[in-house]
């Protein structure tokens, strides 16, 4: 296993969807957000797999960031990597990359990163990482410290 993929435990398949094409037979790069949130909220749901009142405490992103590779078309095969790369206090980072399958081996089709920062939407402010989210995701995460 190269030392790329060991950075990125998490896989998430992404069909894409006829409504995600172009009139140039890409999908359009606004998609691309979409895909890494799908593969966020999955690395969430495996990785963190704890119930959580959404309504009252969560998310909110806060920064998005992408650079594009190569086009990915309709019928591509696509996964999304994604892992928890840094932790701030109130904050985490999340790094992603877009594969495309092409012949058994992967394309980087894109690559960004995102910064969620934790609320508590009761009171309407932000509030610590909670422990256990960090917790489950340092040992998940190869190498990954709280700060």
């Amino acid at each position: 296993m190269s030392q790329e993929k060991q950075l990125y435990r998490h896989r998430a398949l992404i069909q894409v969807r006829f409504k995600d094409v172009d009139q140039m037979g890409h999908v359009n790069n606004a998609n691309h957000f979409t895909y890494f949130e799908l593969a966020r909220v999955k690395y969430f749901n495996e990785v963190v797999n704890e119930p959580i009142e959404w309504k009252e405490q969560g998310i909110i992103l806060a920064h998005m960031e992408i650079d594009y590779k190569r086009p990915i078309l309709l019928n591509d095969e696509v996964y999304v990597y994604s892992r928890v790369s840094k932790f701030g206090t109130k904050s985490f980072e999340v790094e992603y990359k877009i594969v495309v399958v092409v012949n058994g081996d992967e394309d980087i089709a894109a690559t960004g990163k995102s910064v969620q920062v934790c609320f508590d939407y009761t009171r309407n402010e932000t509030m610590n990482v909670p422990e256990s989210w960090k917790q489950k995701v340092i040992a998940y995460e190869p190498g990954l410290q709280a700060l």
